[in-house]
């Protein structure tokens, strides 16, 4: 059994409003992942931890570099080794080199790769935010995916900043009126390419700000609250303070999301 400790949004830096409201907590935000990572330490012991990126507010270059290594080091004190997505706001300012570096890997890879671990297979995607215009996933990328799920024999979980999932989005704060700025433009053939390895157990992603599940061709699409969403109408406000922890073996899953508003999925396949 593989076992995943998850954050997403985590949105170090400052404080956000949105449509005149504290929407974002950031002041929140180092405290929070303090208390994720010993949570995850102390209580959970997962076998990896796994960012899903935004881990920044972005800001500046200079302050952007500073708050990423800072929301690393954070996460390095989980106890477990960590996984990175990157997310649109993490790559406002920084580099697809830079951010692989600080995350221990050769600078000159792609964002985005795949591993196994205690019989998983694990793709972690890139996805690109072209600001206030669309979500998008590259040719090549869907092409290594294919290539790379048809290498698979393993149950897969997938790990992704924005949506494959057609979602519901009434009610987002955030997404209501802006679907393109939060769904995979190319959402149905990556769904197809998925679906058709016949190995994905689980997609995850963050980006929306809210829990949320979908279910498309038997594959579970799962969205994670921001730790730092406030759960609130304004200031003060209280944060969600989510997380996940993600348990998969060969013919079970189990999805337990912890915070403000816990939530527990359940998946089983022979």
């Amino acid at each position: 059994m593989l076992s995943l400790g998850v954050v997403t949004d985590v949105h170090l830096g400052p404080s956000a409003s949105f449509g005149g409201k504290l929407r974002k907590l950031s002041h929140r935000a180092e405290p929070l992942l303090t208390q994720f990572a010993r949570c995850m330490r102390d209580d959970v012991k997962p076998d990896l931890v796994v960012n899903l990126g935004d881990l920044i507010e972005d800001e500046s270059p200079e302050q952007d570099d500073a708050h990423y290594c800072r929301g690393v080091e954070l996460l390095g004190a989980s106890g477990a080794p960590v996984v990175h997505v990157a997310g649109n706001h993490d790559r406002a300012n920084l580099s697809s080199e830079r951010l692989r570096s600080v995350w221990g890997l050769d600078a000159a890879g792609p964002l985005y790769r795949s591993f196994d671990e205690k019989g998983v297979h694990v793709v972690v995607l890139a996805t690109h935010e072209t600001k206030d215009v669309e979500v998008a996933i590259d040719d090549n990328q869907l092409a290594w995916l294919e290539a790379d799920l048809s290498m698979a024999k393993a149950p897969t979980v997938v790990l992704m900043h924005h949506s494959a999932a057609d979602q519901d989005l009434k009610g987002n704060r955030w997404f209501e009126k802006a679907a393109h700025l939060c769904l995979v433009k190319q959402r149905k053939r990556l769904r197809r390419i998925l679906h058709d390895s016949g190995h994905v157990r689980l997609v995850l992603n963050g980006h929306l700000h809210w829990n949320h599940l979908d279910v498309i061709d038997g594959i579970p699409y799962l969205t994670l609250q921001s730790l730092i969403e406030n759960i609130e109408e304004d200031a003060p406000g209280e944060p969600a303070a989510a997380y996940a922890v993600v348990r998969v073996a060969p013919t079970r899953m189990d999805v337990t999301v912890g915070g403000a508003q816990p939530a527990r999925y359940q998946f089983s396949r022979a």
